[in-house]
């Protein structure tokens, strides 16, 4: 009898997996394909890798604006790719031996609930008595109606992340985080891109000025975006695929679709548990991570009303685990979770965008600085883009959005202060180091006192 069954071994399912040691519970892992999960085989980290590649690129491409002369710069596809193998097979080993260390059973098959207490491998192979069960299957890719995957013509993220070459032409459906960051990619690569997207911006649900900032900047490197495109099917010829959008259509090579995820719950037995189940994503209490049912909890991609985004599914994993341990309430607080869109410049978000809070009746301020006149944005030949804060009149700041090098790891600034609730007088009184990036962070929050400075 295990303490706890954890089905699916991507970040949620591995966070929670890790997390248990601390308690002493006895746990068991299944998964049917190696731990790691969509981030680390088929998303973060081989997705971030070929962004880094493309980073080192451009930056030797410009090597002459530094004073550093070099012969122009060709790009190795395969050498590329086997870096990015290389990575993940190194961090799968670095994983695989934690959950060993900690005394994790990792179980390889395909788990299936039978009731709350007990979960079957490979249809019977192996049936693991619980008393509890995390549930953690993840996602896959969505597509839309005429744009089945056959990995050639029509591909997802998966088949993108394992390309042999570079394709020409691509077009890419859906401008969310996928999307422009592929889109950012293939451009600093020397591919022809345009990217579709159905809402009236790039990355739905961002702050406008933020998105608009990066929109601005991908056209700036070729990108051809078009925003409020519903596109129709395709016809596939030997020449390539052409996608009418609208009054218009692109001829490609490839068809890139990335209109988000859908959760993995068919065929995992949820019907003989009792669990609410919401359009395929499983309902649970979002302080706990306990469904319905309880002793089973849903962590990760395929939980209800919550971002898809590992670091998320950390959060829920350890916070399901302690819920089991203690009885404690531990659930994330989402308010302050950054999301990071790893272009080329990054973009990143915390808190409520000025929308949202408006929506949810805040009277609100708003401030920003341009990297423009920040010197180590200069020194470093990236001084485009922006911080913006999203402030409640007489009140904490609520929100904030960064356009710019380093966005992913500005952000975590603003993550304390939103999710601490400072006053921008308390936030603005302390110091940021000259030269650094962050200083466009402290310019902003002396702004937002009422008190520039530049």
């Amino acid at each position: 009898m295990y303490d706890v069954v954890i089905i699916g071994g991507g970040p949620a399912g591995y966070a929670a997996a890790l997390y248990a040691h601390n308690y002493g519970l006895n746990t068991a892992l299944v998964e049917k394909d190696e731990v790691g999960g969509t981030c680390l085989l088929r998303g973060c980290i081989p997705a971030k890798a070929w962004l880094q590649s493309a980073e080192v690129f451009t930056t030797v491409a410009k090597a002459a604006e530094f004073g550093v002369q070099s012969s122009e710069p060709t790009f190795d596809w395969g050498t590329a790719l086997a870096r990015k193998q290389k990575i993940v097979e190194g961090l799968v080993k670095g994983l695989s031996g934690l959950l060993k260390q900690r005394k994790v059973d990792v179980i390889n098959g395909f788990g299936r609930l039978d009731g709350p207490n007990r979960v079957i491998v490979n249809d019977g192979e192996q049936v693991l008595e619980t008393k509890n069960v995390i549930v953690a299957t993840g996602s896959v890719p969505r597509t839309i109606p005429g744009y089945d995957f056959d990995g050639v013509r029509i591909v997802s993220s998966d088949h993108a992340l394992d390309w042999k070459a570079r394709p020409q032409r691509v077009a890419i459906i859906g401008a969310g985080a996928i999307g422009c960051e592929f889109a950012s990619l293939l451009a600093d690569l020397g591919s022809e891109v345009t990217l579709l997207e159905l809402m009236d911006q790039i990355v739905p649900g961002a702050d406008a000025k933020a998105a608009r900032e990066l929109q601005k900047h991908l056209k700036r490197r070729g990108v051809k975006i078009h925003t409020g495109a519903s596109v129709a099917a395709p016809t596939i010829s030997e020449s390539g695929v052409t996608v009418p959008f609208g009054e218009a259509s692109t001829e490609v090579d490839v068809v890139l679709v990335a209109v988000g995820r859908a959760p993995v719950t068919d065929g995992i037995g949820i019907e003989t548990t009792g669990v609410q189940v919401d359009r395929g994503y499983l309902v649970a209490d979002l302080t706990t991570m306990q469904t319905s049912q309880p002793g089973i909890y849903a962590v990760g991609d395929l939980l209800a009303a919550t971002p898809q985004l590992a670091h998320a599914g950390f959060a829920e994993g350890i916070a399901a685990v302690t819920h089991i341990a203690t009885g404690e309430a531990a659930g994330p607080d989402y308010r302050a979770i950054p999301l990071v869109v790893y272009t080329h410049p990054e973009m990143a978000e915390v808190g409520l965008t000025e929308a949202t809070a408006i929506e949810q009746g805040y009277e609100v301020e708003t401030h920003s600085h341009s990297f423009l006149g920040v010197g180590r944005a200069q020194i470093i030949g990236q001084n485009q883009g922006m911080v913006k804060l999203v402030v409640q009149k007489d009140g904490p700041i609520l929100g904030a959005s960064v356009v710019g090098p380093q966005a992913g790891e500005l952000i975590h600034e603003l993550m304390y202060i939103v999710g601490w609730e400072a006053l921008p007088e308390e936030a603005a009184a302390f110091i940021h180091a000259h030269p650094t990036l962050s200083e466009a962070v402290g310019e902003t929050l002396l702004t937002s006192t009422g008190r520039s400075l530049h």
